[in-house]
């Protein structure tokens, strides 16, 4: 080989080697996601897809995605959330196009490959623009039997990051997944995870807060019970509980839950006790909302619900701030153009207060 021949070559490795980056780099996608982005769009957003972010909020069965794949996020998700939806979403993308790891598997591989049910419990994670700082984990409801990861859980992880918190969404086994009291496994589970991996996820372990939703309050309250729930992992004690029109109590739905979910057995489940029993002495301090005009709860026996709830809370002198407003819908998360809005500063005012 001559010399021109042998620098050729040398050149053509060196072009070959830088180009190598390129052609193994990441596809990934641009934060441009908006009300009128459809299903479809949003869900082939490269960053997304990688993300792996769950979506489907609103299908039980695959081929619903068919019904709402033209669909607007707008059309898909309630109004009162969708620009916090939005947002958070496009939060998502940034986050995955920076390197982080949004998506986390709760259970390990070994436990996933013996009990493929537990790969659908997943934490979803936001980290906080300055490190170090408290974490709030977001349980959404579960209407419909599907948990809402993208639309209660993303617009509330989007304003608590937005306050500068590190949030974490927690997406739980729900409907005919939710036997063998799942749910509460699944968040006790999350929460020993975020205790053991502080340092990676570089927030406090203490203080975090639970902030859940309709189905999900009574899961995050039966968790602040240390009996029933953190005690059992062991994790500290939730530094408080941001509930937005939970379910105290299942009332006409517990035997319904214990047919579908766990017929034949006779030992506890997490449906059937009420949220207000589980408050003790000890309980952290809890804040939580309704609307007057929530005709879900009001199915499940109003008196039964946030009423109960607040008398047991007064009854062991736990710290406690509660507001039912006159117009806030089930669901509204967020609630944007209701009566509730500007509740997550209101709820984030009392966790600072409670624990500083």
């Amino acid at each position: 080989m001559n010399k021109r021949s042998l620098i050729a070559g040398v050149l053509s490795v060196c072009l070959m080697l830088a180009m190598l980056p390129a052609a193994f780099a990441v596809e990934q996608g641009e934060a441009n996601i908006t009300p009128q982005t459809t299903m479809k769009e949003l869900r082939e957003n490269p960053s997304i897809k990688g993300s792996g972010y769950y979506t489907y909020c609103r299908e039980m069965l695959p081929i619903e995605s068919l019904y709402w794949q033209n669909k607007t996020l707008a059309q898909y998700a309630k109004p009162e959330l969708v620009e916090d939806c939005a947002q958070a979403m496009n939060l998502v993308v940034e986050n995955y196009n920076n390197g982080v790891q949004v998506t986390w598997q709760i259970y390990t591989p070994e436990e996933i490959e013996a009990n493929p049910s537990l790969g659908g419990a997943q934490l979803f994670y936001y980290p906080a623009s300055t490190p170090g700082g408290k974490y709030a984990l977001v349980v959404p409801g579960n209407g419909n039997g599907v948990t809402s990861e993208m639309e209660e859980g993303g617009s509330a992880a989007y304003q608590l990051h937005e306050m500068g918190y590190t949030v974490f969404v927690l997406r739980y086994r729900s409907f005919l997944a939710a036997s063998d009291n799942a749910p509460l496994q699944d968040l006790g589970r999350a929460v020993q995870l975020i205790t053991e991996n502080a340092d990676k996820f570089q927030v406090q372990s203490e203080n975090y807060a639970l902030v859940c939703f309709s189905a999900g309050g009574q899961l995050g309250g039966l968790f602040a019970n240390r009996e029933i729930g953190y005690g059992n992992y062991p994790v500290p004690k939730p530094g408080v509980l941001l509930l937005s029109y939970p379910f105290v109590d299942f009332t006409y739905g517990k035997l319904a839950y214990h047919v579908l979910i766990d017929p034949g057995t006779r030992e506890w489940r997490y449906y059937m006790t009420s949220l207000a029993e589980a408050v003790t002495d000890d309980y952290p301090p809890v804040y939580f909302w309704y609307g007057k005009d929530d005709q879900v709860l009001a199915l499940m026996g109003f008196e039964k619900q946030g009423p109960a709830l607040e008398q047991a809370l007064e009854t062991h002198e736990v710290p406690h701030k509660v507001t039912v407003y006159n117009h806030a819908p089930h669901s509204i998360g967020t609630g944007r153009g209701t009566d509730a809005e500007g509740w997550v500063k209101d709820a984030v005012a009392f966790w600072e207060e409670q624990v500083g």
